[in-house]
C-alpha cells in the first residue's frame, strides 16, 4: 500500500494542480505517480475505493485517475459517489476490450477513459485535455460571449453554468463544452468526429469509441431536456451526429 497524504487539506500547492490517481496495482500506481510528478503535477494515491473517497475529502484533487476493478469499493461505486457532490473530472481506466466497462464508467459521470494496458503518454494527453476544458471555468468569456437563452433554459457562456429558471443544473467540464460546441452552430449538424476532436481532442487517425459522445450526449438530455427520450433541443442528425435546435426565438446577452 502506498503511504496515504496527510489528513489535513493539501490545497493546490505553488499552483500545481492536483491528481489522485486511484488503482489496486502498486506497479501503475508508482510509474504514474512518478511521471504525473515529472511533468508538474501534484500527485496523490490511493489503493481501493474507500481510501480513494477518504483522500479526495481531505485533498480536493483537480481531477481523479480511476481504475475499474478494485477491492472494497470498485470504480463504478467511487464514481457513484464522487459525482453526487463534485463535478471533477474523471478519467477511468479499464479493461482492454470490455466495452460495458467504459460505457458504465461513463454513464455513471467519467469524462473519458484509457483502456488497460495503457500507455501513459496517452493517459497523460487524456489528462491535460480534460484540465485543459475545467480550466475554462476560471477565465473570463470572450467578448462575445454572454447568456443564451432557450425558453426557461439560459446557458451561460462566461460562468460556464447552465440555469432552469432561478435552478442551476450541474454539468461537468466536458458536458459544458459538448453543449458550448452545439450551441455554436446552432441548426448544423456535428459529426461525432468533429465532436470527438473539438472537445475531447481526438485527433482522426486516433481510433476511439464513438460512443463517448452518445453517453455524454444521453447524459447531456437527462439533465436539459423534460423528456429525455423525445429531445427538443439536442436532436440527433441521422446518419451524421448532433445538433442543437436552431436559435431563432432564443435571447442572447452579454454576461455582466
Amino acid at each position: 500500500m502506498t503511504a496515504s497524504a496527510p489528513t489535513t487539506t493539501l490545497g493546490n500547492n505553488h499552483g500545481k494542480e492536483i491528481i489522485l490517481v486511484v488503482d489496486d496495482e502498486a506497479s501503475i500506481r508508482r510509474i504514474l505517480e512518478t511521471r504525473l510528478s515529472m511533468i508538474g503535477y501534484q500527485v496523490i494515491t490511493a489503493c481501493d475505493g474507500i481510501e480513494a473517497l477518504e483522500l479526495f475529502k481531505t485533498t480536493q484533487p483537480d481531477l481523479v485517475v480511476l481504475d475499474v476493478m478494485m477491492p472494497k469499493l470498485d470504480g463504478y461505486g467511487v464514481c457513484q459517489e464522487l459525482r453526487k457532490e463534485s463535478d471533477v473530472p474523471i478519467v477511468m481506466l479499464t479493461a482492454l476490450g470490455d466495452v460495458a466497462d467504459r460505457i458504465t464508467g461513463l454513464e455513471l459521470g467519467a469524462d473519458d477513459y484509457v483502456v488497460k494496458p495503457f500507455s501513459p503518454k496517452e493517459l497523460e494527453a487524456r489528462i491535460r485535455c480534460v484540465l485543459r476544458r475545467v480550466e475554462k471555468d476560471s477565465i473570463a468569456g470572450s467578448p462575445n460571449s454572454g447568456v443564451i437563452t432557450v425558453g426557461e433554459l439560459r446557458i451561460d457562456t462566461n460562468k460556464r453554468q447552465v440555469y432552469r429558471g432561478d435552478e442551476r443544473i450541474r454539468l461537468t467540464g466536458m458536458e459544458f463544452s459538448l453543449l458550448e460546441l452545439l450551441v455554436s452552430r446552432s441548426g448544423e449538424p456535428f459529426s461525432r468526429g468533429e465532436i470527438l476532436k473539438d472537445v475531447w481532442g481526438y485527433t482522426p487517425e486516433r481510433h476511439v469509441d464513438t460512443r463517448v459522445v452518445d453517453v455524454h450526449i444521453s447524459r447531456l438530455r437527462s439533465k436539459l431536456e423534460d423528456d429525455p427520450a423525445n429531445p427538443e433541443l439536442i436532436l440527433t442528425a441521422r446518419g451524421t451526429g448532433y445538433l442543437f435546435q436552431r436559435i431563432v426565438d432564443a435571447v442572447a446577452s452579454e454576461g455582466t
